[in-house]
């Protein structure tokens, strides 16, 4: 029996077609001049575009491109993320070693970093920020492997943290001051001193304006208006200890600060207000979390302040535990008290449990934990939906978006895993390739590893004490 196709009108074409893999619309574009017309219906890409990422900025790819906007952007992000999937040296990506520390590098940022929401990811290049104990600060062009500004010598840095909104970095250093240098021409534009030579370093915006919270080694947390920090507040959070867990809510409502060095000290939850606009008259808005101690904390990005953590199920036991809190705040008539709801509470499959804890999140429904060489992914209700040890050595450093995680490792590597989504599971991940960093026997590995949409950026730890940045650039 034959068929004739003739008899099919345009929008049952379209209503067909709209079940295709994009593979299937592109062949099927060679059958007639119909179908050609028919697969290159904007709708069906704008379809295949939502579906796959959600959100689209199609001004990428320029109006040159007619109706075939959707799908000139599909096309050429679909390829980028496969190149970005597949990882092969030449092919998909570039490498430049950035050279010029003297010291340790102690941290790096981006400055500019390219996104899929930006109008011009595509073709951008993405700028980077690093700091060393050798006195200086150095930002680079990633993609030419080129540097664009040195800053003058000064004390050695301890830290480095991006102000993105102001087109600034800021940094601390070994003599206890902290730093905004302008990210265009490396110019300091402010310091305060801190009187501590290490600090724990947070920048945010809460309505519009910019803050600087930095903990120090006494416990303290003194918070600043930024980028040109001067000091707005001064709370104490654990006396005598360090703070060095230090994170913002995605709402901006909630600060946690907390140590890791005493399993005595709970975490406290602050009101931001109270750091930002002290009351002359009120306490602060405090409140300790109901845990021991606390090795790793990570708000999840897609919820305004649900809180993960990781600490010892009691004071007498080695055995970790990952709970998850909401955090709302309570008016009544006469006072306000921050609520602390538990949400999920589960023991932790550790073998190591001396061992330091890294911990990130993806989205509302993944947690990423790191123990010594082991790569562990979390469902929030405890299910464990992946695990790997691709490594031989610690993975010293984690880079997770919605796209992929990166480790990088003692062993001198990086890793590089993508989310899929599991039909039984959901979203898990799935492990790809490696990415290498040089010789063994001038380097002692990766210590710290960052990303942004299409390039991934670590720090080599050299032999003889001079660091290099290694950047991988994904060719669009």
């Amino acid at each position: 029996m034959e068929h004739d196709y003739h008899y099919l009108t345009t929008d049952c074409l379209i209503h067909i077609f709209s079940f295709f893999h994009h593979d299937d619309l592109i062949n099927s574009s060679s059958v007639c001049k119909e179908w050609n017309e028919v697969a290159d219906t904007p709708w069906l890409w704008r379809e295949l575009c939502l579906q796959r990422w959600g959100f689209c900025n199609i001004t990428v790819v320029g109006s040159d491109h007619g109706k075939q906007q959707w799908k000139s952007y599909f096309l050429r992000r679909y390829h980028l993320e496969l190149k970005m999937s597949q990882g092969r040296s030449g092919a998909d990506y570039t490498c430049k070693s950035l050279r010029g520390h003297t010291g340790r590098v102690v941290g790096f940022v981006y400055l500019k970093g390219n996104s899929p929401q930006s109008s011009d990811f595509l073709s951008s290049s993405s700028i980077l920020c690093s700091a060393s104990t050798d006195g200086t600060l150095r930002a680079w062009d990633i993609q030419k492997g080129e540097p664009l500004w040195v800053s003058p010598v000064q004390s050695p840095l301890t830290g480095i943290i991006s102000a993105a909104e102001h087109g600034a970095v800021i940094t601390s250093d070994s003599a206890g001051l902290i730093k905004s240098w302008n990210g265009q021409t490396g110019q300091e534009m402010a310091s305060y001193s801190s009187a501590f030579s290490q600090c724990t370093l947070l920048h945010y915006t809460v309505d519009d304006s910019a803050f600087l919270s930095v903990g120090n080694m006494q416990g303290s947390v003194h918070t600043l208006a930024a980028p040109f920090l001067s000091k707005l507040s001064n709370l104490v959070v654990c006396d005598s200890f360090k703070v060095d867990i230090l994170l913002v809510s995605p709402d901006r409502k909630w600060v946690l600060a907390g140590t890791n060095e005493n399993n005595d000290l709970s975490p406290k939850v602050i009101c931001t207000k109270s750091l930002t606009s002290p009351s002359e008259v009120e306490d602060p808005l405090c409140q300790g979390l109901p845990i021991p101690g606390c090795q790793a904390a990570v708000f999840l990005p897609s919820y305004p302040a649900r809180l993960a953590t990781v600490s010892s199920r009691d004071l007498l036991s080695n055995d970790k535990v990952l709970t998850v809190f909401d955090i709302s705040i309570k008016k009544t008539r006469y006072k306000s008290e921050i609520q602390v709801q538990q949400v999920e509470s589960f023991q932790m499959a550790l073998q190591n449990r001396a061992s330091k804890v890294i911990m990130e999140a993806r989205g509302g429904s993944a947690l990423v934990v790191a123990l010594d060489s082991s790569l562990m992914i979390y469902s929030l209700k405890g299910s464990l939906l992946a695990s790997f040890k691709d490594h031989t050595e610690a993975i010293t450093s984690i880079c997770v978006d919605s796209f992929r995680v990166v480790t990088a490792s003692r062993d001198l590597s990086l890793r590089v895993q993508t989310w899929r989504t599991d039909r039984e599971k959901g979203i898990t991940l799935e492990s790809r390739y490696h990415l290498l960093g040089g010789s063994h026997s001038m380097s002692r590995g990766f210590t710290n590893v960052a990303c942004d949409y299409s390039s991934i950026v670590a720090s080599v730890e050299a032999t003889n004490g001079h660091d290099v940045l290694k950047a991988y650039s994904f060719n669009s």
